[in-house]
């Protein structure tokens, strides 16, 4: 995808990565994950993510073929601004045991079927719900927020082997949720990216689950 970087980000990145060092990490996990920390100014995401290159590299042509992307509310959707999406929560009904974010689910699944890629960040109840069906997913991007439920619905996500984005702790939410597909939006389907580059990547390559370890990711920094 062609997109022009406001000088903004550009200087933005620059100044992330003096203090992050992401240069030692395949190509999809880096931009997942530099986007995600430019996204909440929280370097800590880089050891707080969990993902996988592989499952990565089958989402992102899924992505790039024209998967449907599912959304749990308008405020992920809203971040991602070069791609519809699908939102049923406005349809959706709360009942017994059912809140109103895992009817959501329900009704998206029965719209878009198998292999899409759905963005989950701000109802633990709609990631269980999710885990509940045969949605065979290209990718989900679990990341959650919240005291009750959020850990729990993320670790169920790790161990259900689907493939998928997720965080070990409480935080997460709609902005990096967001940013998380919107790294694999922006990545190129065929082209290596210059280091300088928001959106770019090193070159190395990985099948391995990665939680990006503190030590390994944070670089002192200057003053």
């Amino acid at each position: 995808m062609n997109r022009v970087v406001h000088p903004i980000e550009v200087e933005s990145y620059r100044r992330m990565r003096a203090r992050l060092d992401t240069s030692h990490l395949p190509p999809l996990t880096r931009a997942v994950v530099e986007r995600v920390v430019h996204s909440a100014a929280d370097l800590a995401y880089a050891s707080d993510l969990v993902l996988d290159e592989g499952e990565l590299a089958k989402a992102h042509s899924a992505l790039h073929a024209g998967a449907p992307v599912v959304v749990d509310v308008r405020m992920v959707a809203a971040g991602i601004t070069r791609r519809e999406t699908v939102c049923r929560l406005q349809d959706a009904k709360s009942g017994p045991g059912l809140t109103r974010s895992a009817h959501a689910i329900r009704l998206a699944y029965e719209e878009v079927g198998p292999g899409a890629l759905w963005v989950i960040g701000n109802a633990p109840t709609a990631l269980e719900e999710l885990l509940t069906l045969d949605a065979s997913p290209a990718l989900v991007i679990g990341l959650p927020v919240g005291f009750v439920g959020a850990v729990e619905s993320k670790a169920a996500l790790r161990e259900s082997g689907l493939p998928a984005v997720s965080n070990v702790s409480e935080k997460g939410g709609s902005a990096v949720a967001s940013a998380a597909l919107n790294a694999l939006l922006y990545h190129p389907a065929s082209s290596s990216s210059s280091p300088s580059s928001p959106s770019s990547t090193s070159s190395t390559s990985s099948s391995e689950a990665l939680s990006v370890s503190p030590s390994a990711a944070l670089s002192e920094e200057t003053s």
